[in-house]
């Protein structure tokens, strides 16, 4: 094994596993793999798993590390044949204190698990859920919760019995942390059962759980609803769930209502549109208007999902009250999320009703003293774009579009740069040059580089939308001047600038101005500007190569970069050398 010289000494490693210093024993885990490969498969099994198994007393980041690396560690022992010695170490660790190595454990094993054949299923796997379901400690109880549903499908019919009465203790544990993996995981072993087992045998358990003395049992079981009703039928979901869910929407407690309000469109959409229209409009306006912050932001993401399912003069009568009241919210976060989302509703609504009811809210939205507020909205103007066309909505939302490119916030600027490209191809080259054109020019000389480098990547955008021949009057003219000025920021954004044109525009362009500008700067007084005309003309040769313009490739570049290599400024130097690199090659 030595001899190969590519692995790892196993003596070295095991010794690793047992160090004092943590940082050695993690490595150590991280490379388990290794060790394995270099023992083999037998030994592996034999010496390998049950050391590992024996040293399970260890930190909880070592822990985690081993409960990662055992979930995909079946090959290593023999294949799926032998996974189920796998699952010794892993039900160890799926019982420590720290939840995030006990989760990290049942992900692993529900994994090994789904490789096992029955036999394995019945002999190993499903007595160590027994185990820990019945576990002194509620750790290991609740990870117990996670391994039920991975399997269920393999087990056999009296195993199956036998588990669903087993997870129905669990759901009736007097550990709360129990009953709230019970209901986490619920969902999942819904979607495993028969229609009469989920009716008959799991959902009494649902219902104790929504109605559990703990609001952080009662929380969680929002996704075990929608899982249920996606089985039953509109009556039988009016008769057994429609109470409980109406009971979530004014539970006492905001967590339940969050996470109700959070998943209002996926519940909508399992009950289906009737219930959704005879019962629902009503609690999902409730959680619109909740006296929660939290709540109405969740509610606010839900809008367009919500109203997409209901007729379009009930969300002009229930909903856009809503939405007019939300726009004006106390809560900054649930402006922001209705920012977001409210360009959803466009499409929904229609022409005529977007611009009488929607383009009044945009404006207050543009006009927000929070600047996440006017980001999301500027970032999602697309969508009403393509209902009431740009030049209804240049008319009503520019001006204030020209107003946030001044924006004192320069990330609400970096949105208004990004969103150009696209406002340019909707607007046309004659209103872009009219309304837009010195915009773009002025961010070039914005004092935060974020900007200037977003307006150099607009300017290549532009480029490619309108032609180089439209670049050649509209852009590259006032670039070039701005290579003349006696502020050093504005010659290296010239430098920039020309070098991301470059790749855009025509032979003739690069030839006659481009090359001699960045030329001309070779002799300037600052090193940076020096150093970063080397950086532009190494990007630039390739292209010069590309075009057949060889003869500006020795004079004047290579005659400059030969210069530049002399230089003074070690930056500079190293910089011109690697362009002549790619000279070269």
């Amino acid at each position: 094994m030595a001899e190969s010289g590519d692995l790892y000494p196993i003596a070295v490693l095991i010794d690793e596993l047992k160090h004092d210093d943590v940082a050695l024993r993690l490595g150590a885990i991280r490379r388990i793999s290794t060790i394995a490969l270099a023992l083999g498969v037998e030994r592996t099994r034999d010496e390998l798993i049950p050391f590992l198994d024996e040293s399970i007393d260890d930190e909880d980041e070592v822990l985690l590390a081993l409960a990662e690396e055992l979930g995909g560690f079946t090959d290593f022992v023999g294949g799926s044949q032998f996974g189920h010695l796998l699952l010794t170490p892993l039900e160890t660790l799926a019982a420590v204190e720290e939840t995030v190595v006990r989760d990290k454990a049942v992900e692993s094993t529900a994994k090994i698990g789904q490789l096992l054949t029955s036999q394995q299923i019945e002999d190993h796997y499903i007595p160590m859920v027994n185990r820990l379901s019945k576990g002194d400690w509620f750790t290991s109880r609740t990870s117990a919760c996670g391994l039920y549903a991975p399997i269920y499908h393999l087990a056999s019919q009296k195993t199956q019995n036998d588990l669903r009465a087993l997870y129905a203790t669990l759901c009736k544990d007097e550990t709360p942390m129990v009953r709230r993996a019970a209901a986490t995981h619920l969902a999942k072993l819904v979607k495993k059962l028969t229609k009469p087992h989920v009716i008959n045998e799991i959902f009494p358990l649902f219902s104790a759980l929504a109605q559990d003395e703990q609001d952080s049992v009662r929380l969680l079981t929002v996704d075990g609803l929608i899982s249920i009703a996606e089985l039953l039928t509109p009556e039988e979901t009016k008769t057994m769930l429609l109470n409980i869910l109406k009971n979530m929407c004014v539970d006492k407690s905001w967590r339940v209502r969050y996470m109700i309000a959070e998943k209002f469109v996926a519940v909508s959409k399992a009950v289906g549109n009737e219930i959704v229209k005879e019962d629902l409009i009503h609690a999902f306006v409730q959680v619109l208007k909740d006296n929660e912050a939290e709540v109405r932001t969740a509610a606010s993401t839900q809008v367009p999902g919500f109203s997409g399912m209901i007729d379009k003069d009930i969300v002009l009568r229930e909903i856009m009250p809503c939405v007019r009241e939300l726009v004006g919210d106390s809560s900054q976060h649930v402006r922001a999320a209705l920012a977001t989302e409210i360009s959803g509703l466009a499409p929904i609504l229609g022409k005529d009703p977007t611009i009488e009811h929607l383009l009044p809210l945009f404006l207050q939205l543009l006009k927000d003293e929070a600047s996440e507020v006017r980001l999301n909205i500027i970032s999602k103007l697309d969508k009403v774009n393509e209902v009431i066309g740009i030049e209804l909505l240049s008319q009503s939302l520019l001006p204030a579009i020209v107003e946030l490119a001044e924006d004192k916030q320069w990330r609400v600027r970096l949105a208004i740069i990004e969103n150009i490209p696209l406002l340019a191809s909707q607007l046309g080259v004659k209103f872009f040059d009219e309304k837009l054109g010195p915009l773009c020019m002025s961010w070039l000389g914005d004092c935060v580089f974020s900007i200037r480098e977003a307006a150099i990547t607009n300017l290549r955008k532009l480029t490619e939308v309108f032609g180089y021949d439209w670049a050649k009057q509209a852009i590259i003219p006032k670039v070039l001047a701005m290579g003349q000025h006696s502020n050093y920021l504005y010659r290296l954004t010239t430098i920039f600038s020309l070098t991301a044109l470059s790749h855009v525009v025509s032979p003739e362009v690069l030839k006659d101005l481009i090359v001699p500008t960045i030329n001309a700067l070779t002799v300037d007084p600052i090193p940076n500007i020096r150093f970063n005309v080397a950086k532009s003309m190494e990007q630039i040769l390739p292209l010069l190569k590309k075009h057949n313009l060889t003869g500006l490739v020795n004079d004047p570049i290579k005659t400059s970069l030969t210069k530049l290599s002399e230089d003074s400024d070690m930056d500079v130097r190293f910089f011109a050398n690697r362009a002549l690199g790619v000279l070269a090659a």
